[in-house]
C-alpha cells in the first residue's frame, strides 16, 4: 500500500472506536493482513502482527515472527502485548491463509493438513490465546478471515473450500459461547483479491491473462476487488460500531456471489 493510500485514512470518519490493540494474523506480504494492519495503524492502533515472513515495523506496528499453527508463537504474542503495556479493548483478526490447487485425487494428505493447520488451527489458537483477556475484561472483538469458498463451491480448490467452511463454523459457535462473555466474533467471507491467493491461484493457470480478464468480468463492477476493500470491512467489525451483530457471516466479495450469472450484455441477452 502507497504512502498516500495510507495517509489518506482518518480514523473520524471510521463508524464507530476501534480496539486499543489489534492482533493480526498474515501480514507478511501485500494480502489482506498486511493491509488491514497498516490502516489500523495509521487509525491509531496498537498492532501486534504476526507472520512467518520479517516484516519491518512502524509506527504502532510490532512484528512477531512465527507460524500461526505453533503454541510457542501464541506465547510470544502474549508477550508482546503485556510488553506493550496496553489497556483498553483487544481484537483478533486472523488473516494467515495457505491455498492449494487440486482436486481430491491430485491433494496429497501433507497439503490437507497444510491446509488445516494453518487455516483452521492457527485460528483455533489465536481465539484461545486471546480470548481469556477478552473475557476477563468483558469485551473484545474477534474477527475471522473466511472466503465466499465456505459457501460456494470452487474447482480445484477443495483444500481450501472445505478448511474455509471449517472457519465459517468455528467463528459462529466461538460467537455463541461467548456472547454471555462481551465478546465478539464474526466472519468475513472476501471473494477474490488482487493480492496474495489470488495471485497465487492465477499464477497457476495455463493463461493468467485469460484467466484473470475472465474472473474480472464475472464481478458487477468489473474488476477484481483490492484488499483495502475487505479490510474496511474488517475494521468495521473490529471496531464497536459492530456491537449490534455477534455471529454474522460478512461477504465482501463485491457484488460477485449476488446473483447466480451477472450478465454483462455480451451474451446477447438484455442489459
Amino acid at each position: 500500500m502507497s504512502t498516500t493510500e495510507t495517509a489518506a485514512v482518518d480514523d473520524r470518519r471510521l463508524p464507530g472506536q476501534l480496539p486499543a490493540t489489534v492482533v493480526v494474523t498474515g501480514t507478511g506480504g501485500d494480502g489482506l493482513g498486511a493491509v488491514s494492519a497498516k490502516l489500523l495503524a495509521a487509525a491509531g492502533t496498537r498492532v501486534i502482527g504476526v507472520d512467518l515472513a520479517e516484516v519491518a515495523e512502524y509506527d504502532n506496528y510490532t512484528h512477531v515472527r512465527g507460524d500461526v499453527t505453533v503454541q510457542e508463537t501464541w506465547d510470544r504474542v502474549l508477550a508482546a502485548l503485556d510488553a506493550a503495556g496496553e489497556t483498553g479493548r483487544l481484537g483478533l483478526m486472523t488473516s494467515a491463509a495457505y491455498l492449494e490447487v487440486g482436486t481430491v485425487l491430485d491433494l496429497d494428505l501433507d497439503v490437507w493438513r497444510k491446509t488445516y493447520e494453518i487455516n483452521v488451527i492457527g485460528t483455533v489458537l489465536g481465539m484461545k490465546a486471546l480470548l481469556p483477556r477478552m473475557i476477563a475484561a468483558r469485551d473484545g472483538s474477534i474477527v475471522t478471515i473466511a472466503s465466499i469458498d465456505a459457501l460456494h463451491a470452487e474447482q480445484q480448490l477443495v483444500s481450501y473450500c472445505a478448511s474455509k467452511a471449517a472457519v465459517l463454523q468455528l467463528s459462529r459457535t466461538a460467537a455463541l459461547d461467548h456472547a454471555r462473555d462481551g465478546v465478539n466474533v464474526n466472519c468475513v467471507l472476501p471473494g477474490p483479491m488482487r493480492a496474495g491467493l489470488f495471485e497465487r491461484h492465477m499464477s497457476s493457470a495455463a493463461d493468467p491473462e485469460q484467466f484473470l480478464a475472465t474472473r474480472a468480468n464475472r464481478q458487477p463492477f468489473g474488476e477484481i476487488p483490492r484488499p483495502e476493500e475487505v479490510a474496511k470491512v474488517a475494521l468495521f467489525l473490529l471496531s464497536d460500531a459492530a456491537k449490534g451483530m455477534t455471529g454474522a457471516q460478512v461477504t465482501a466479495d463485491a457484488g460477485l456471489t449476488t446473483g447466480f450469472d451477472f450478465r454483462t450484455g455480451a451474451e446477447g441477452s438484455s442489459a
